[in-house]
């Protein structure tokens, strides 16, 4: 599904335009973002919850030419499905 699928499946179910839906969706988007840049977790009870991990520095290698390179430590979003969302996949 594409945001552009979504924000038509949002404008259809909760009976809005489609420009409403649209800044809608980037609300929600901006939202758990902002809360991620601040090392906040996001959580949608049965849906999941958004977190951010941390990645230790570590020795990669160059598949081109097999030369070692440095990889810097990083912080990285995750996402960890809730009880519910499982359930519906199965």
């Amino acid at each position: 599904m594409t945001k552009e699928e979504l924000v038509s499946k949002i404008a259809k179910e909760a009976n809005v335009t489609k420009t409403q839906a649209h800044k809608a969706l980037n609300a929600f988007f901006d939202g758990v973002t902002s809360a991620l840049k601040k090392g906040k977790k996001v959580s949608f009870v049965g849906f999941g919850t958004f977190s951010v991990g941390k990645r230790k520095a570590r020795t990669g290698r160059n598949p081109q030419t097999g030369e070692s390179i440095k990889i810097a430590a990083r912080r990285v979003p995750r996402f960890k499905a809730g009880k519910s969302l499982k359930d519906a996949v199965r």
